[in-house]
């Protein structure tokens, strides 16, 4: 490695903030302590719900004369005479069998085929908080289409002595689905074509915890159940509502793999928690914490929390959205015969609200979700681009460098990230003007290069009387209130005693919005956007380093309610905030640390403080796989490991790695040494840049993938089962997966480098290397020896790629490059493809500005249409203008069946025609050739015969 001049600066001023933070970071741990986090153990609802379950397991089997009803599995039944279809809701009163508690049960009937089932009492002692659809759901909540009364079909008929009612869709695209319902005990079943795909409460699960009374004193300092009040280490949890949880167990017949429910260090397909040899002791716990230098292979809670599950066979792919923002946590069994897997779900508080989809494909089910809770939106283009973060760049002389350096070295790059340490004592919206004197004039010169700055904006607010971001919240009402509901809750984090911003109240978000205005951040541009950190949130020297369950939020309701709510309100929040400040708005960028259902709609996340080892690079993988599987595309992990000093070999795979996340970001801690690109020796640093070029090649693949997400659903990154649903031998793949449809990556992830990586070829389809074209006839299953020069990359044959050749400094300086297009032909002789194409940074492609093009090859001839999508608008008038510049300018044809010596192009609906040359380079009989100067505007139709 090399240490200049500049090395031992950055060094020794790393080693001056730091000690100067020191005093902050002992209220924080810097490797997890175990004993900080509950286990199971610890949490007294979810123990009580196991016990039920246990107690359902062992229910004395009653033997059964033939045709007499079966012993109940369940101890809650339906009212005889309460069922009833009503529109689109099948609606019934179901109770216990020895509780005089009714609970309104409704299933309502979707129009893509997605059934919700919802459950309460029906006249609770207390409102339930139910406003997690407000801020999840389509149209806050009210944007779902439902059937119509003329779309299903209810029946009743007496099975064995019990009552069975059917509701079949039946509109054309639904009609193989139907959903079954017994009254006694009460279950219900989603089938396809007659056949069981999910199941509730077969394993007779489902429990609600009614609201009740207040006891005395007494009888609460009795209970040791937990019910109004917990213990963890030195805190008490008061619970002045009592108990109000529930559960239920779902499980997925005839299929062996479930996926989802991130955020945990686990593998791709999730593992049991019964205590199998290859599963967990412990449930998946969803509460959003911050866990520093978090361990791999373990179901402990991480930042985010999405309680969406997929479940996939070779014969359908399904999923389920249990729609509750309190803390939950799920236990996974399989059965083997028949196969099955049964979930079961419990959640402290608020309504059972799920979501069955019933895909049966894979497009089909993430359609049917994405119609749930909104797809990912397209980012701005600058924000696919290779990130530079570090806590912290240490002035604004480093900043500059730090750009100077990566222009010197020819290293491309979009975004400059500053850390918490560019605030004037760690107030957010000031600068310590000591460090950054000119926070614009230093903006405008990273913009005169193409390049964005983001700082950081963390949710607690520093408690000091004279700052006036405090001063103004607390006056207002702005700040969660505590456990008393009166004065500001008041917690530790990196300013000491703060305050948080509560986002449940509506004035609350709009002020903060406001302080994003230009005239109101000083020393912010529109070249500036925002990372919000520490937003689980994270309060130090407290319960699992978060604010207490028991603190009040707008409206009354308590943290427990909405704890996994709040950095994604904190993110929408930052979100608006930036949208507002420009007119017309321009998208915004937000980094996200904490999320839940719905933050893919406020831009990206990433999977928080990991470590440089083999370990954790191998760990990205699936714990951004199942990101993706949940909906949450934009995300990725920090390329290096957060702590500690990759070696440079280490360094460079996850760099190889890295440029095929969603979101490409190095990042490292302040204790680290600097490891910027260019402090390498060779060939550690040739082979960085080699690898952050090629994600620069790649951004118009990319950015075509963005488009596609958008408007389909479909995760950016995905696993090997998802492109190959009939294959199981990919079903619980996680070290090789696909990025969008045609591109397979199989990175070296091990420390020997001599170590082989296997790579299965599925389908009954040709592969090429995309760097040397080599040709794989699928299916096989290779070994590679992997140097550290070489990176295993497939492109699937059929598929057609557009790239962007030339290397600038950022992206801004490509958007009126050529482009090139990549032709990989199929075993059946066919390829095809898209490119999509706009500003980059407006929302006029909302209304038409933008150029799609769907490019196809069949019988030896390739052709570039506009996509369907094209509407012949103003706009699109327009932006066709502004890029009638822009060109493809070569094309290159690989794996073409026999050597072609000729092509002709045809342009103008025939009228004008040319000859091409084709380029075989020095190997006439190569299946590869290319067509350079081609020249034809991104927006016109052609054809090119060979």
């Amino acid at each position: 490695m090399m240490f200049g001049k500049y090395s031992f600066r950055a060094r020794v001023n790393t080693l001056f903030y730091a000690a100067v933070s020191a005093v902050l970071l002992s209220d924080a741990a810097m490797a997890v302590k175990r004993d900080d986090f509950k286990t199971s153990e610890d949490i007294t609802f979810y123990l009580r719900h196991h016990e039920y379950a246990r107690a359902m397991e062992h229910h004395p089997a009653q033997a059964a004369d033939s045709g007499d009803a079966p012993p109940p599995t369940s101890a809650y039944k339906v009212v005889d005479g309460s069922v009833r279809l009503d529109g689109h809701t099948l609606a019934a009163t179901v109770q216990h069998e020895s509780i005089s508690v009714p609970l309104k049960v409704e299933v309502h009937f979707m129009k893509n085929g997605t059934v919700r089932v919802r459950a309460q009492e029906e006249e609770p002692l207390l409102p339930r908080y139910d406003e997690t659809p407000k801020h999840v759901l389509r149209g806050e909540g009210n944007g779902q289409e439902y059937a119509s009364a003329e779309d299903l079909e209810h029946t009743c008929e007496n099975v064995n002595g019990v009552e069975v009612h059917t509701v079949r869709f039946t509109d054309k695209k639904n009609s193989a689905f139907s959903v079954r319902v017994t009254e006694n005990p009460w279950t219900l079943t989603y089938l396809q074509d007659g056949e069981p795909m999910i199941e509730l409460n077969g394993k007779g699960f489902f429990h609600l915890e009614h609201l009740r009374p207040k006891p005395d004193q007494e009888t609460i300092d009795r209970d040791t159940t937990g019910k109004w009040r917990d213990t963890f280490l030195t805190w008490t949890d008061h619970k002045e509502r009592g108990p109000e949880s529930f559960g239920m167990d779902v499980r997925f017949v005839g299929f062996e793999h479930v996926y989802g429910i991130p955020e945990h260090a686990t593998s791709l397909s999730l593992k049991t928690t019964c205590g199998d040899v290859d599963g967990y002791n412990e449930p998946y716990r969803l509460w959003n914490v911050g866990v520093f230098e978090h361990e791999l292979d373990d179901p402990i809670p991480l930042y985010g929390s999405v309680p969406f599950m997929t479940a996939h066979s070779s014969k359908a792919t399904v999923g389920v959205f249990w729609l509750n923002a309190s803390e939950t946590l799920v236990d996974i069994t399989r059965e083997r015969d028949p196969c099955s897997v049964t979930t079961h779900w419990i959640s402290e508080t608020g309504v059972l609200d799920l979501f069955l989809m019933p895909g049966p494909s894979v497009a089909d089910m993430y359609r049917q979700y994405s119609e749930l809770v909104e797809p990912t939106p397209l980012p701005q283009e600058f924000a696919l681009g290779y990130h530079t973060c570090r806590w912290s760049y240490l002035d604004q002389e480093d900043v500059l460098m730090v750009s100077d350096k990566m222009h010197e070295y020819d290293i491309p790059y979009d975004v400059i990230w500053l850390d918490i340490d560019y605030t004037d004592g760690m107030r957010y919206f000031t600068w310590d003007y000591t460090k950054f004197p000119d926070p614009i004039a230093m903006q405008k010169q990273l913009s005169y290069d193409g390049h964005k700055l983001v700082t950081i904006i963390d949710p607690h607010v520093k408690y000091e009387t004279s700052y006036h971001i405090w001063k103004e919240g607390n006056e207002n009402g702005y700040f969660i209130k505590d456990t008393n509901g009166s004065d500001g809750y008041k917690g530790w984090c990196w300013p000491k005693e703060s305050n948080w911003i509560d986002y449940l109240n509506p004035d609350a978000v709009k002020w903060y919005s406001e302080q994003y205005q230009l005239d109101k951040y000083p020393g912010s541009t529109k070249d500036l956007f925002i990372w919000n950190d520490m937003n689980e949130p994270i309060t130090f020297r407290m319960p699992e380093s978060t604010a207490e369950k028991s603190v009040k939020h707008y409206g009354g309701w308590e943290h427990r309610d909405v704890h996994n709510l709040y950095g994604m309100l904190n993110h929408k929040s930052t979100f608006k905030g930036l949208h507002a400040r420009e007119s017309p708005a321009k998208r915004p960028f937000v980094l996200s640390r904490s999320f839940f259902a719905g933050s893919q709609r406020y831009g990206a996340i990433w999977t928080g403080d990991n470590t440089a080892d083999w370990g954790h690079l191998r760990a990205s993988i699936p714990m951004v796989l199942n990101n993706n599987l949940a909906g949450v595309h934009f995300s990725g992990a920090d390329v290096g490991g957060f702590f500690g000093n990759p070696e440079p070999e280490l360094l460079v795979r996850w760099y190889q790695l890295g440029i095929w996340y969603p979101f490409f970001r190095a990042h490292s801690h302040r204790y680290t040494n600097r490891r910027e690109p260019w402090l390498y020796d060779e060939p550690y640093l040739s082979l960085i840049r080699n690898a952050v070029c090629q994600r620069y090649r790649m951004l118009p693949y990319w950015y075509t993938l963005f488009r596609e997400a958008s408007l389909t659903g479909m995760p950016l990154m995905r696993p090997m089962w998802m492109e190959f649903p009939k294959d199981p031998e990919v079903f619980a793949e996680e070290k090789i997966f696909m990025v969008g449809s045609s591109i397979m990556v199989a990175p070296a992830m091990d420390a020997d480098l001599e170590r082989p990586v296997s790579v299965k070829f599925p389908s009954q389809e040709n592969w090429y290397n995309m760097y040397t074209y080599q040709a794989y006839l699928a299916p096989i299953r290779r070994q590679f020896v992997v140097d550290l020069a070489q990176t295993l990359v497939f492109v699937r044959g059929g598929s057609i790629i557009p790239t962007r050749e030339r290397q600038r400094k950022s992206s801004a300086f490509m958007k009126h490059d050529p482009f090139t297009l990549y032709v990989y032909i199929s075993r059946d002789g066919t390829a095809s493809g898209k490119l999509y194409v706009d500003d980059g940074e407006s929302y006029d492609y909302e209304s038409g500005g933008f150029v799609e093009r769907e490019f196809s090859f069949a019988s030896n001839k390739l052709v570039s249409r506009s996509s369907a999508r094209t509407a012949d608008s103003t706009l699109q008038k327009e932006y066709l203008e502004r890029m009638s510049d822009v060109v493809v300018e070569s094309i290159v044809v690989i794996g073409m069946a026999d050597p072609v010596s000729n092509a002709t192009i045809s342009t103008n609906k025939g009228l004008n025609t040319r000859k091409l040359a084709l380029d075989y380079g020095d190997r006439r009989t190569d299946s590869k050739f290319a067509i350079n100067g081609l020249s034809v505007p991104i927006g016109s139709d052609w054809d090119i015969t060979f």
